[in-house]
């Protein structure tokens, strides 16, 4: 039952935005998935290949503690039950949108996609206006005084130079 509710958040959540949307975007683009033909776009795709990675990376070790730690899902219906503030959590609040920003932002430079990068930003503003708004005051009420000593030392998207002790 716990692998259903993951499966579930996952579908709907991170799936829709880095493979759904995307895929819709490239059908409706004219664009084609091939090696770049000059230098410049080889190496704009080299940085794609990486951003994609730090992004993969970013999400599963988010997604684990979520999991592991908080007890509960990504998804708003199913939060983690207890204050997640370590692993990546400790130089960045939301490091799973941050992966997902990667994410995106690795899939247009790998396509040399200007509708894909069009969708990153448009995803990355959606967020920097629903996080304080909406998500926030939620965990505030949630876990209280630890998470607003949390929000003081932690960054919301940039992250620390040095992790949380």
């Amino acid at each position: 039952m716990v692998w259903i509710r993951h499966l579930l958040a996952f579908a709907a959540l991170p799936f829709t935005v880095t493979i759904v949307v995307p895929v819709w975007l490239a059908r409706r683009s004219p664009m084609r998935f091939a090696p770049g033909e000059s230098a410049v776009e080889l190496t704009i795709q080299a940085a794609g290949l990486m951003a994609l990675t730090v992004g993969m990376t970013l999400f599963v070790a988010s997604l684990h503690h979520f999991i592991v730690h908080g007890r509960g899902t990504l998804a708003p219906w199913d939060p983690p039950r207890t204050l997640v503030v370590i692993g990546p959590y400790r130089y960045v609040r939301n490091p799973m949108i941050s992966g997902v920003v990667f994410i995106l932002a690795g899939e247009a430079l790998l396509l040399l996609s200007w509708p894909h990068l069009e969708w990153m930003l448009v995803f990355l503003a959606i967020n920097l206006i629903y996080i304080p708004l909406v998500e926030e005051p939620m965990l505030e009420q949630r876990f209280g005084e630890p998470y607003r000593i949390y929000k003081q030392r932690v960054r919301r998207v940039i992250p620390r130079v040095r992790p949380l002790p």
